[in-house]
């Protein structure tokens, strides 16, 4: 199944593929970001896209990612379970648990934790992307 545009929530998502090609360079993200830039305003990268180094902070490549985002102005949410990562790292827990306070980088458990920020932020969001 190819990566989706779909409507959640009256916010356009770019749900990722999990079994497509994994997110190992900036340039891996920038092709999602491509993908996204004219019709959704957020995409769903489920964690089994992401290269193992995104979780290791002291590589720097989740920031690198998660400022291409920011600067196109989309938003992204890592959608998985990520607890033996954060089991790992208390820099990564805290960098978790800031993204998820506020509106750009989301790390969600599941399609429903996801659905349900973007019911309680959808309307507000709307005008990130601009």
């Amino acid at each position: 199944m190819p990566d989706t545009l779909q409507e959640r929530h009256g916010v356009q998502v770019l749900m990722c593929d999990p079994s497509g090609p994994t997110v190992v360079s900036e340039q891996d993200a920038l092709n999602l970001i491509g993908a996204a830039l004219l019709d959704a305003e957020i995409v769903v990268v489920p964690v089994s896209r992401l290269d193992e180094k995104f979780f290791s902070l002291s590589t720097r490549f989740a920031g690198e990612i998660m400022q291409k985002f920011v600067n196109y102005q989309l938003r992204l949410a890592v959608v998985g379970d990520i607890s033996h990562y954060l089991e790992a790292s208390d820099a990564l827990r805290a960098l978790v648990r800031e993204s998820n306070l506020g509106s750009h980088i989301w790390f969600l458990p599941d399609a429903e934790a996801l659905d349900a920020r973007l019911k309680a932020t959808g309307a507000k969001a709307r005008g990130l992307h601009a």
